[in-house]
């Protein structure tokens, strides 16, 4: 039998350690599972109004939930008008915070920040904070918020 030649590497990562896989075929032309898990695997756009939240317009409105596990949650949260008017205090979970559009600032125990799109923040679970607008939101200030329900430890660039 002659051998098929390699034509794609496929790195599947297991317990944060990468194993090299040489494929002869394109992973895309075998279709396995994805019919099954349709429902998740999908392409979501957050500025559609489909994923308006009730904070969208409202000070004390609350995030669009579209994601969750026991262990982690992911929202949307739009602001368009009014500050957060209560701190929040989340203590189950550490909340990781997205800007992808618009700004913000976060007042905290810890300090203020202003975040603007590609910026991101970690508040740790115990932290009082709120959302307030600032000179540079916009009409739509988008965020996607990871909820994480265990431990965290910042593993990125000193």
């Amino acid at each position: 039998m002659a051998d098929k030649k390699v034509q794609f590497e496929e790195r599947i990562t297991i317990d944060g350690k990468n194993v090299i896989l040489n494929r002869t075929t394109n992973p895309t032309q075998a279709s396995h599972g994805v019919l099954e898990y349709a429902e998740i695997f999908k392409l979501i756009n957050v500025f559609t109004d489909k994923f308006n939240p009730t904070n969208i317009d409202k000070g004390d409105g609350t995030p669009l939930r579209l994601f969750e596990s026991k262990h982690t949650r992911l929202e949307v949260s739009k602001r368009r008008k009014h500050d957060m008017s209560f701190w929040h205090r989340n203590i189950d979970a550490h909340e990781i915070i997205f800007c992808v559009q618009g700004a913000l600032k976060w007042e905290t125990e810890m300090g203020t920040r202003i975040m603007k799109p590609g910026d991101m923040m970690m508040i740790p679970r115990g932290i009082a904070h709120r959302s307030m607008l600032c000179e540079e939101s916009t009409n739509d200030n988008v965020l996607i918020e990871l909820k994480v329900f265990e431990e965290l430890k910042y593993v990125g660039p000193a």
